[in-house]
């Protein structure tokens, strides 16, 4: 009998091998989920999504106008298919569980995290053929659709579009009233990114709770699926160092700096490793 989780972790295996545009972005997530909950019914989640792309194809075939590039429209389709059809919601009262970053237990709930939604709302815009990405808001998830123009849209508010003044406010909500909009604000994000958000909210909600075991597990799958992510292999030795797991901190930090061997980062890490290397002997 296969075993759920190394399935699960030889298909984020696979995805990290795979260029980003060729990433199936909503399915990865599933295969995230199941790390954390492997006998959840993930085929019934597959299933959902396959509804939830014949729906946005059948949208687009519907609207002309939408289908040719009116972002209005476009938007406001997503939103009635998400939020109304499949009713899906931000949890803005249980924001900090775990299950709203883990798409199995979003899809069963209909409750999540902004990128847990914005995760749908870019499968959803792909099985349309409408193009659409994530965007890596201080603090605040969103998604903007491109057309004729773009715009940005807070999925975890009902899809609501969000003007420049909308945005501004947003923006001083979650990172001070000091807070200006710049071109990094509204950066777009590749799909692997938007998945390395999604796991980000597992890693650090489990280092505030005393996880570490947890978090490093974390940090490993999101390492699957972005092998050459250096930052997380220095973060997953630095975890693997404070849990005494001396081998696995150095293979870590020797692989953080084969990816990055300049800079103060590194040489901190290549003292540190010095020091791990004698404990060992």
């Amino acid at each position: 009998m296969t075993n759920p989780l190394h399935e699960a972790r030889a298909a984020l295996e696979a995805a990290g091998q795979m260029p980003d545009a060729e990433l199936d972005i909503a399915t990865v997530a599933l295969q995230l989920a199941r790390v954390d909950a492997p006998v959840a019914d993930w085929q019934a989640a597959q299933q959902h999504l396959s509804d939830i792309a014949r729906a946005a194809v059948e949208a687009a075939a519907a609207d002309p106008e939408a289908d040719a590039g009116d972002l209005s429209r476009r938007r406001a389709a997503l939103a009635g298919l998400l939020h109304e059809t499949f009713g899906y919601a931000g949890d803005a009262e249980t924001y900090d569980d775990l299950s709203n970053a883990n798409l199995l237990k979003v899809i069963e709930r209909r409750r999540g995290l902004p990128v847990a939604l914005g995760i749908l709302w870019l499968h959803a815009a792909e099985a349309a053929g409408w193009e659409a990405h994530g965007v890596d808001f201080p603090g605040h998830f969103l998604v903007a659709l491109s057309g004729r123009g773009q715009v940005v849209v807070d999925v975890f508010g009902g899809g609501a579009p969000l003007e420049a003044r909308d945005l501004r406010a947003l923006l001083k909500k979650f990172a001070g009233e000091t807070a200006e909009l710049g071109r990094d604000t509204l950066a777009p994000m590749g799909k692997r990114a938007v998945l390395l958000r999604l796991q980000n909210n597992i890693k650090v909600r489990r280092l505030r709770d005393g996880d570490l075991m947890g978090a490093v597990s974390c940090t490993e799958d999101m390492l699957r699926i972005a092998p050459d992510a250096a930052p997380l292999w220095r973060e997953a030795g630095l975890m693997h160092q404070r849990l005494g797991h001396i081998t696995a901190a150095i293979t870590s930090l020797e692989r953080f700096l084969q990816l990055s061997p300049d800079g103060p980062q590194a040489s901190r890490v290549r003292g540190l490793l010095e020091e791990l290397r004698t404990r060992l002997n």
